[in-house]
C-alpha cells in the first residue's frame, strides 16, 4: 500500500478546524470550526479527458459553500448518505439537519435542549433512524423525518461516544472515563464491553474513537473483524461483534485524535501525533492497519496540531483537518492483480457474497470468466497461468495425493487463463509473498521458502482436465529455512518443520528469474541463490528495507521498491572495489527516484524499463527517462518508444529506403518489423523480405515467398490484408474473386469455425460433408469448453461425435440421454466401456451392466456389481457367465464386513447372493449371543425365526439344484455358486439344518407359557411349560425349572413342581445360598401341600417325553390327540383346527395363514 499528500485547501481567515466528514455516495466534504464556521466543498474529478480517471484526475472544487446557522465552534459533523442529508452540532448544544436543493445546501430542521453539548452523533446503516448523545448523559434516537422515537437520561454518566452495529440491533456508548456500555436499540442496558486493550494501562484515559464497519461493500474474509476501538493513548482493538472475546490488539505508539475504516473496512486509518525523540515538538501522522492489526504503513502530515480525518467513498483518497487547512491524500492500495496470455485476473469483495470474485478478463475477445475463492491472499501471474494463494477450506477435505502432511492450511490453486483449476498445492506454510517463473512457483513466509516445479497438461479442454485422475505426485516441492546455506547439490528436504523455525531477521520480500531467485530481508540483506537447483550464492548488503523486488530479463540488475517508495538499482554482478580497498561483487547505482509505487522490467530488453511515480508514468532507457505519459483511461494500453514512433514518422513522411537507414543506424527487431509491415503494404517485397530476415522473422520470409509465387495482384492484397487482421475485408476480398475455398480456409486457419459453418451452408455448391462435420465438432468443443453443455449437444450431434456427446450427456446429468445414446451403439464399440464408467461413477447398476454385456465384459459387469452392492445381480451374472471367483470375492467381502462388526450386514450380503445357509449360521450366532445377554425374549425369539427361516430357504435351494440335476443337467452346467454350496453341505454336520426351528420353539413356548399363567390360564400354561424340559441346551436350566414350578404351583399339580424343586436344589449352576432359598421355599410349599398331581392321567403323556411323543400345538402348547389339525407350510409346525381360525399368522413363524 503507498500512499502521499496531493492536495492541500486553506480556510479563510485562518479558523481552525474541528472537525471533517466526507459524503460516500455523492462526494461532498463536510468541515467545522470555530466561530460558527461550517462549510461543504465538492472534489470534481470527471473530466472530459478519457485518459484521466481515478487519482490521475485533477481534484479541482467544484462546491465550496458556507453554511450559515451556528455560532459556536462546531464540533460534530455527520452525514445521511442514503437521504442526503447533513447534521451539524456545536458547542452550545444546537443541532441543524441540512438538505441538498437545486444544488445548495439548506436549513431543514433545528433543535437545541439548552441543557449540554452534543458529544457525539451516528445514522444507522439504512439512514432510518439517527442517535444522539449529549454530554449530561442525555441519549436521543429519532426518525429521518425529525420525529423523536425515544429518549433517555442516563444519569451519572458522561457520554462521548456512540455507533450502532450494522443491523441497527444494538447501541455502543463511549463515557467519558473509557468504559464502553452496550445497549439494545431501546435504550436497555445490556452489559459493559471488555476491554482488553487496557489491560496494565494506568492513568486517565478518554476514547479516541469507536467506528463500526457495517458491511455494506462485503468483507475481506468470512468472520472479519469490523468494531474498531481506539484510546488517546494509542491502545487499539479490532472486534468480530460487540462480546468478541479475542478481539485484535494493536498498540499503535501515538497519541489519537480519530479512526475510520474504508470504504470496504480493509484499511483502518489511525490519526493522531508521536513524539520525535530528535525534535521537541510532535509530529502529525496516520497509521494505517489491516482488520487483523498488521501495519501497513505511516502517512506523515505537516502542521501543528491534526483533529479529525474521513475517507472517500472509494478509498482512494483520505480528507485531514490538521489548524486551518485540510489535507489530501492519495491513497494506492495493494490490489489483488496479475496479467497472463492476454488477460487480467484481478479480485474484489462483494457484499451478498463472503468469497472474493476473481475476474479473468480476455482482453483480446472482451470475454470475461467469474470464479469466487475463499480466504483470497494473492494473485501471481506468469506466461500462461496463474496462482491463486488462499487459505485452505477446513470444510474441504484434502485428497490424498494433493497433501502428504496432514492439516495444510493453505493452497496455491495453479490456473489458466480462463480460471479452470489445474493443480491445487496443499501447503502448511503461510503464503506471504510468492513468485512465479515458466516452471516454477516460490512461496515464502516470514521465515522459509518454499519451491515447487508445476507441470501442465498441454492441450487439454476443460472436459478432459476435470477427468484427470492424478495418481502421482506431480512436480517436485523442496522447503528452505531463510538461514540456511544450500549448496544445490543436494535436493533441499520437504519438511514443514522448516517453516515454524524462527529467525531474527524475516524475509520481506522475493522476486525469481529462470536463473536467479532472489530474497530480500528486514535487515536490508539481500540473499542471491541459484535455480532452479537452489543454492547461496551471494549475500548482498542495502540500507533500506525491500517491500518489492524485480529483475531483468536477463537476471542481471535488480531493482528495489522500499517502504518509504524510493526505487533503486543494484547490479548483481559489477565488482568494484569498497572504501576499505577489497573488492566485492555488486553495486548500487546512481539513479534514485521517490515517490514509486511500482515498476516493470520489459522482457525483451534488459536496460528497458516502466515505473510508475504518484499519478505518472515514466519509461526508461539505460537508466535516462524518456517524456513522462499519463496512463490511460482504459485499463490497458500499448505505449510505443521514442524509437518506434519516430520510425514509424519517417515511413510515413520520407519513405521506406530513408527509413530504412534511420532503422539500420538504431536496430532493434521490432524497428525491422514495422518497416517490414510497411513493406508489404506497398507490394516491396523485396524490402519485406529483408526486414523479415533482419528481425529473425522465418515466418514472414516464408509468407513474402509464397506472395512471390501468387500471379493475381488482388490475390496477393487479400493475403495481405489477412496478414495484417483484417479479416473480414479479406475474406469479401475472396468471396468477390468467387474463391469461397480460401475464405473458409481464411476461418481455418483462424479457428473461427461460426464463420466457418455459415460459409459452408451459404455457399451456392454442395458443402464437404466431412469439413461441415468437423465444423460442427469444433463448434461442440467451443461450447464444451466453457461448460455449456446443452449447446455442445446439439453440434455433437450434428457431427455424429458420440465421445464427447457422452461426456457432455455425463455433465448435464442426462442419463436417459447417455442410455439412448449406449443403446444406439454397435456391440464391441469401443465407447461403451466408458459409458458404462459413467454409469457406474453415479450408482446405475442396471444400465451399467447393459453396457457392459453389450461390449462383451461380463467380467466387469459382475465387479460393477460387487462394487455397488447388487450382489444378487453379481450371483445371478456369475451362474449365467459360469464365472467361479465370485464365490471368493463373496467370502472376502462378508470377512471385511465381520471384521468391523457389521454382522447384519454380512448376513444381508449373503442372503442377497443366495448363501443362505451362511447367512443363516450367522443370524443363529447373533440369536445365540442375544440370549447368553438375557435380552427380551420376543427379540431373542425373533432372531431365531429369521435363522430357520434362512435354512428353509437353503433347503428349496438344494431341491431345485437337485431337481436340475434329475433333469440331466451335470455338475459342470450349474453355477460355480452352486459347486460351493454343495461342499458347504457336505462339510457340515446336520443338526443345525436339521434343528433349525428348536431356538425358536424354545423361546415361543417359553413366551407362551408366561403369556397363559398371567392370563389365568394356569393348565395350559403348566402344559406349555412341560414343553421346556427338552429345551434346557438353549434356555438357562434354572428359569425352565423356576417358571414349571411357579405353573405346577398355581395349577395344583404338586407332584411336578416337587420334581421342579428337586431339580433346581440339584443345579450345579447355583450357588450354595440360592440353593438354600430353594430348599427353604420348597419346605414351606410342600409342609402345607402334600407332593402328588391331582390330574395325574391327563399329564402322562407329556411328563413321559420320549420319542413317540404327540405332536404340540403351537397356538397353546398342549398336544394334539385329533386327526384335524392346521401344518404351516413355512414351518411345518402344527396348530388345532379349531384354533387356528382365531389367527391370520402362524404363532411361530408368522407366515401368513392360507
Amino acid at each position: 500500500m503507498f500512499f502521499y499528500l496531493s492536495k492541500k485547501i486553506a480556510v479563510p481567515n485562518n479558523v481552525k478546524l474541528k472537525c471533517i466528514s466526507w459524503n460516500k455516495d455523492q462526494g461532498f466534504i463536510a468541515c467545522g470550526g470555530e466561530d460558527g464556521l461550517l462549510k461543504v466543498l465538492r472534489l470534481e474529478t470527471q473530466t472530459d479527458d478519457s485518459k484521466l480517471r481515478g487519482l490521475a484526475a485533477p481534484s479541482n472544487l467544484s462546491m465550496n459553500q458556507n453554511l450559515e446557522g451556528h455560532s459556536g465552534a462546531v464540533q460534530v459533523v455527520t452525514w445521511n448518505e442514503q437521504y442526503q442529508k447533513l447534521t451539524t452540532s456545536d458547542q452550545n448544544g444546537l443541532i441543524i439537519v441540512w438538505m441538498l436543493y437545486k444544488g445548495s445546501w439548506y436549513e431543514e430542521m433545528i433543535n437545541n435542549r439548552n441543557k449540554s453539548v452534543v458529544r457525539s452523533m451516528s445514522w444507522n446503516a439504512d439512514g432510518q433512524k439517527i442517535c444522539i448523545v449529549y454530554e449530561d448523559g442525555a441519549v436521543i434516537v429519532g426518525s429521518v423525518d425529525g420525529n423523536r422515537i425515544w429518549g433517555k437520561d442516563l444519569k451519572g454518566l458522561q457520554l462521548c461516544h456512540v455507533t450502532w452495529s450494522a443491523d441497527s440491533k444494538i447501541l455502543l456508548f463511549g463515557m467519558a472515563n473509557g468504559e464502553i456500555h452496550i445497549y439494545d436499540n431501546q435504550g436497555n442496558f445490556i452489559m459493559k464491553m471488555k476491554l482488553n486493550c487496557l489491560v496494565n494501562v494506568t492513568g486517565a484515559i478518554s476514547i479516541a474513537g469507536i467506528h463500526w464497519y457495517h458491511g455494506t461493500e462485503g468483507y475481506v474474509e468470512p468472520d472479519c473483524p469490523c468494531l474498531a476501538i481506539c484510546f488517546d493513548n494509542g491502545r487499539c482493538q479490532i472486534m468480530r461483534h460487540e462480546n468478541d472475546q479475542n478481539p485484535i490488539l494493536i498498540d499503535t505508539g501515538m497519541y489519537v485524535v480519530g479512526i475510520q475504516w474504508n470504504h470496504i473496512g480493509s484499511v483502518l486509518a489511525v490519526a493522531g501525533s508521536q513524539k520525535v525523540v530528535t525534535q521537541d515538538k510532535d509530529v502529525n501522522i496516520v497509521q494505517f492497519y489491516t482488520p487483523f492489526g498488521e501495519h501497513l504503513g505511516t502517512l506523515k502530515v505537516p502542521g501543528k496540531q491534526m483533529c479529525s480525518l474521513s475517507w472517500e467513498g472509494g478509498g482512494l483518497k483520505i480528507a485531514l483537518a490538521v489548524d486551518s487547512f485540510i489535507y489530501f491524500a492519495n491513497i494506492r492500495p495493494d490490489y489483488k492483480w496479475g496479467y497472463c496470455s492476454n488477460t487480467v485476473v484481478y479480485a474484489y469483495t462483494r457484499p451478498d457474497r463472503p468469497e472474493y470474485c476473481v475476474v479473468f478478463w480476455d482482453t483480446k475477445n472482451n470475454e470475461k470468466y467469474i470464479k469466487y475463492v475463499k480466504s483470497l491472499i494473492s494473485i501471481t501471474t506468469c506466461g500462461d497461468f496463474c496462482i491463486l494463494a488462499t487459505k485452505a477450506d477446513e470444510n474441504h477435505p484434502q485428497e490424498e495425493n494433493e497433501m502428504e502432511t496432514f492439516g495444510a492450511t493453505f493452497v496455491l490453486v495453479l490456473c489458466n487463463s480462463i480460471g479452470t483449476p489445474l493443480d491445487p498445492k496443499y501447503i502448511d506454510l503461510v503464503p506471504l509473498f510468492v513468485a512465479m517463473t515458466k516452471t516454477h512457483v516460490i512461496a515464502a513466509s516470514k521465515e522459509a521458502f518454499y519451491t515447487w516445479q508445476y507441470r501442465v497438461a498441454k492441450k487439454l479442454t476443460a472436459l478432459e482436465i476435470n477427468q484427470i485422475t492424478r495418481s502421482r505426485k506431480e512436480g517436485r516441492e523442496r522447503i528452505y529455512h531463510v538461514d540456511d546455506v544450500p549448496s544445490g547439490s543436494v535436493d533441499g528436504v520437504f519438511d514443514y518443520s522448516k517453516a515454524i523455525q524462527g529467525t531474527r531477521d524475516p524475509i520481506c520480500a522475493i522476486t525469481a528469474s529462470d536463473k536467479t531467485l532472489i530474497v530480500g530481508r528486514e535487515s536490508g540483506i539481500i540473499q542471491r541463490y541459484s535455480f532452479p537447483n537452489v543454492a547461496l550464492i551471494q549475500k548482498y548488503s542495502l540500507d533500506c528495507r525491500a517491500c518489492q523486488l524485480s529483475l531483468n530479463c536477463n537476471s542481471s540488475r535488480l531493482a528495489i521498491i522500499d517502504i518509504a517508495g524510493v526505487l533503486t538499482f543494484f547490479d548483481l554482478d559489477t565488482r568494484v572495489t569498497d572504501s576499505t580497498g577489497q573488492q566485492v561483487v555488486g553495486e548500487l547505482l546512481k539513479l534514485e527516484r521517490k515517490d514509486v509505487w511500482d515498476m516493470k522490467w520489459a522482457k525483451d530488453n534488459p536496460d528497458l524499463f516502466a515505473m510508475m511515480e504518484k499519478t505518472r508514468m515514466y519509461v526508461f532507457r539505460n537508466l535516462d527517462p524518456e517524456n513522462p505519459d499519463h496512463p490511460s483511461k482504459d485499463y490497458i494500453m500499448n505505449f510505443e518508444i521514442r524509437s518506434l514512433r519516430d520510425s514509424r514518422a519517417l515511413i510515413e513522411k520520407v519513405g521506406i529506403e530513408d527509413a530504412s537507414q534511420f532503422i539500420e543506424d538504431n536496430p532493434h527487431p521490432r524497428l525491422w518489423r514495422l518497416l517490414a509491415e510497411a513493406a508489404l503494404q506497398k507490394l516491396d517485397l523485396y524490402m519485406a523480405q529483408q526486414a523479415f530476415v533482419r528481425c529473425k522473422d522465418y515466418q514472414g520470409i516464408k509468407f513474402v515467398k509464397r506472395l512471390g509465387n501468387l500471379q493475381s495482384e488482388s490475390m496477393k492484397q487479400a493475403e495481405i490484408i489477412a496478414y495484417f487482421g483484417r479479416f473480414e475485408e479479406a475474406e469479401g476480398m475472396y468471396l468477390a474473386m468467387d474463391r469461397r475455398d480460401l475464405a473458409i480456409g481464411l476461418r481455418l486457419k483462424l479457428g473461427d469455425w461460426f464463420r466457418v459453418l455459415h460459409l459452408l451452408k451459404t455457399g451456392s455448391g454442395d458443402a464437404d460433408d466431412s469439413l461441415l462435420e468437423q465444423a460442427h465438432n469444433a463448434i461442440g468443443d467451443y461450447f464444451a469448453d466453457r461448460q455449456k453443455w446443452l449447446n455442445a449437444v446439439q453440434y455433437y450431434v450434428k457431427g455424429r461425435n458420440q465421445e464427447r456427446l457422452a461426456e457432455c450427456y455425463y455433465m448435464l446429468e442426462d442419463y436417459e440421454g447417455l442410455e439412448n445414446l449406449a443403446n444406439s451403439l454397435p456391440e464391441n464399440h469401443k465407447l461403451l466401456p466408458e459409458i458404462a464408467q459413467m454409469f457406474v461413477r453415479v450408482g446405475m447398476c442396471e444400465q451399467a451392466v447393459s453396457a457392459f454385456l453389450k461390449c462383451n465384459q461380463p467380467k466387469a459387469a459382475v465387479d460393477t456389481c460387487v462394487h455397488l452392492n447388487q450382489w444378487n445381480k453379481a450371483v445371478e451374472l456369475a451362474k449365467s457367465h459360469s464365472m467361479k471367483e465370485i464365490g471368493s470375492l463373496l467370502a472376502r467381502y462378508a470377512a471385511h464386513l465381520l471384521e468391523k462388526n457389521k454382522t447384519l450386514d454380512a448376513i444381508e450380503l449373503y442372503r442377497k447372493a443366495s448363501y443362505f445357509f451362511e447367512a443363516a449360521k450367522l443370524m443363529y450366532k447373533i440369536a445365540d449371543e442375544e440370549a447368553k445377554k438375557r435380552t427380551k425374549p420376543l427379540r431373542v425369539k425373533k432372531l431365531y425365526v429369521l435363522s430357520a427361516l434362512l435354512i428353509e430357504q437353503y433347503h428349496e435351494q438344494m431341491k431345485n439344484a437337485q431337481r436340475g440335476k434329475v433333469k440331466g443337467k451335470n455338475s459342470e452346467a450349474t453355477s460355480a455358486l452352486a459347486g460351493l454350496l454343495e461342499e458347504e453341505v457336505l462339510s457340515t454336520s446336520s443338526r443345525f439344518t436339521d434343528n433349525a426351528w428348536r431356538g425358536a420353539e424354545a423361546y415361543h413356548f417359553f413366551i407362551l407359557a408366561q403369556r397363559q399363567l398371567y392370563e389365568g390360564y394356569v393348565d395350559t400354561a403348566l402344559k406349555t411349560a412341560l414343553h421346556l424340559r427338552d429345551y434346557e441346551d438353549i434356555i438357562p436350566s434354572v428359569e425352565i425349572y423356576s417358571l414349571l414350578a411357579l405353573c405346577a404351583c398355581a395349577s395344583r399339580a404338586f407332584g411336578t413342581c416337587s420334581k421342579a424343586f428337586i431339580k433346581l436344589e440339584s443345579l450345579e449352576t447355583l450357588s450354595a445360598e440360592q440353593k438354600q432359598q430353594y430348599e427353604d421355599l420348597a419346605l414351606e410349599i410342600f409342609t402345607k401341600h402334600t407332593p402328588k398331581d391331582n390330574r395325574k392321567s391327563e399329564l402322562n403323556s407329556l411328563l413321559e417325553g420320549g420319542e413317540g411323543k404327540l405332536p404340540t400345538c403351537i397356538a397353546t402348547g398342549s398336544p394334539i390327540i385329533e386327526y384335524q389339525f392346521w401344518v404351516c407350510k413355512v414351518c411345518k409346525h402344527y396348530v388345532l383346527a379349531q384354533e387356528i381360525s382365531n389367527y391370520n399368522f402362524c404363532p411361530l413363524c408368522h407366515s401368513s395363514v392360507e
